[in-house]
């Protein structure tokens, strides 16, 4: 693992899907850069983690969110899918809050299963291992 003073840790708060994409692009990037890389998603944010596609939920500003993510990836830009595996590829570690969660009414069950999500909270993140990690506030 990278020192901890190279761990970058991105708090997605926001249920808008260009800020959770770029904050999936900005996580592959540093995680690609040997940075150990976590996303915490919280409130609106954990929208984007469901089963079935659930960050077509997500809010985008101008135009429908499949609208937006289909306009990059004509222009060659990497869609939310491509960059949510990204970030698995290159092991980021994906958390879920469960303050969040029970905030938006969601279970685990409702999120996908297919993603190797843990359930934690504020103080694990802050007090665990990325103690020392760079915070983004998304």
């Amino acid at each position: 693992m990278p020192p901890a003073e190279r761990a970058l840790t991105c708090i997605l708060h926001s249920g808008d899907y260009e800020r959770i994409r770029f904050a999936l692009a900005t996580a592959a990037a540093a995680a690609a850069a040997d940075r150990d890389v976590t996303l915490f998603f919280t409130m609106d944010a954990c929208v984007a983690l469901q089963r079935h596609r659930g960050w077509h939920g997500l809010q985008s500003t101008g135009s429908s969110v499949l609208d937006a993510d289909t306009e990059l990836r004509d222009r060659g830009v990497a869609g939310f899918e491509e960059l949510l595996g990204a970030c698995q590829d290159l092991g980021v570690r994906l958390v879920v809050c469960e303050m969040g969660l029970r905030a938006r009414a969601l279970t685990k069950a409702e999120l996908d299963p297919d993603l190797n999500l843990e359930i934690g909270g504020l103080f694990s993140l802050l007090t665990g291992d990325g103690a020392d990690a760079q915070l983004l506030f998304v």
